[in-house]
């Protein structure tokens, strides 16, 4: 029969025993570098990093608030019928990418706060599919794909609230025609995806400006069928867009823009698959390396944008190998094409 003594040491070796194997549950992670085909990094690209540590600061835009919540990625239009749209004001991150006819579409990502609605929702396109596995496992909302592309989504590390899986979280309002006014509420969509993943390093850095810079009070990013400007407002301390040479507005009020723009320059190729119409998808390959121009603060900064793998970020440097860093707020990452615009 053991004494009240040796019951006591017996159990402190238990807890401590368990205290190590939690730890050492804490510290295990996994990786998986490895690029899918054509649109799709394999399931669980990058993993959902259940052992990184909880950033101070967001990772998506240098602030302090919303730092555990999972992220949310949601197509948008961005052609005249669907202007002016709804929650891109309230992303971290906003992608302009290429699609068919040379025209653009976004991809706002969402993690740090939540607008009330976000639209109009429109389809997914195979580029979306190299840029979010970095993400880790994110949520991903979108009104539909082509059929051949429904097994990479299948097999993309997302998970897929698209309106076929999305229920009530979409819903048809105002006076625009199908499909310029399907929108969704975000906190609806994010209770169909619980377990979507936290921001995590996706190589932003937040802080003072670097040294030298541009001064530069407009850029105009252009596309075959489209353009985007970015004006630099002092006031505001951020860049204001323009769609098409105009204001370029929020549904909610106000100009939409951002703190920080970067022009991200990558090869945009055919890929497989193409519209009703015929006109073939434009692939944008966001691995590897390129030229970039980062804007902020009224000032614009020649860089050089490197990416090794998709479960990897992407980093931006000076020539001569200096981090550039980004003013904390949103960031929008406009993707041009390495050469003259073109409809691939």
């Amino acid at each position: 029969m053991r004494t009240a003594r040796e019951t006591a040491l017996r159990g402190r070796t238990a807890a401590g025993l368990a205290a190590l194997t939690v730890l050492a549950g804490g510290l295990a992670a996994c990786s998986d570098d490895s690029n899918g085909p054509e649109g799709a990094a394999p399931p669980n690209a990058g993993g959902t990093g259940s052992a990184t540590p909880v950033p101070t600061t967001h990772p998506f835009t240098g602030g302090r608030t919303g730092v555990r919540n999972p992220v949310l990625a949601v197509k948008i239009e961005n052609t005249q019928p669907a202007l002016p749209q709804s929650g891109v004001s309230a992303a971290d991150i906003v992608y302009v990418e290429q699609v068919e006819g040379g025209e653009t579409r976004l991809m706002a990502v969402y993690s740090s706060q939540l607008p009330r609605r976000v639209g109009p929702v429109r389809s997914a396109r195979i580029s979306d599919l190299h840029i979010l596995p970095q993400f880790g496992r994110p949520a991903f909302a979108f009104s539909g794909v082509q059929s051949k592309m429904k097994k990479y989504i299948r097999r993309a590390p997302v998970y897929d609230i698209s309106q076929d899986n999305g229920g009530s979280a979409y819903f048809r309002a105002g006076p625009k025609p199908i499909p310029y006014n399907l929108y969704a509420d975000p906190r609806n969509l994010l209770k169909q995806a619980p377990k979507a993943a936290p921001p995590r390093d996706i190589g932003f850095r937040f802080g003072p400006a670097p040294e030298g810079g541009r001064p530069t009070r407009s850029f105009t990013a252009r596309w075959p069928a489209a353009t985007m400007g970015f004006v630099w407002s002092a006031e505001q301390r951020r860049w204001l867009a323009t769609w098409g040479g105009q204001p370029d507005l929020a549904a909610e009020g106000g100009r939409l823009g951002g703190r920080t723009i970067v022009v991200q320059y990558a090869k945009t190729t055919r890929s497989r698959f193409h519209d009703f119409l015929g006109s073939y998808t434009p692939l944008i390959h966001t691995t590897g390396t390129g030229r970039a121009l980062v804007l902020r603060d009224g000032k614009s900064y020649q860089a050089t944008w490197s990416r090794p793998t998709e479960a990897q970020g992407t980093t931006y440097t000076t020539p001569d190998g200096r981090p550039i860093n980004f003013a904390p707020g949103q960031v929008w990452v406009v993707l041009l094409n390495d050469g003259k615009p073109r409809i691939p």
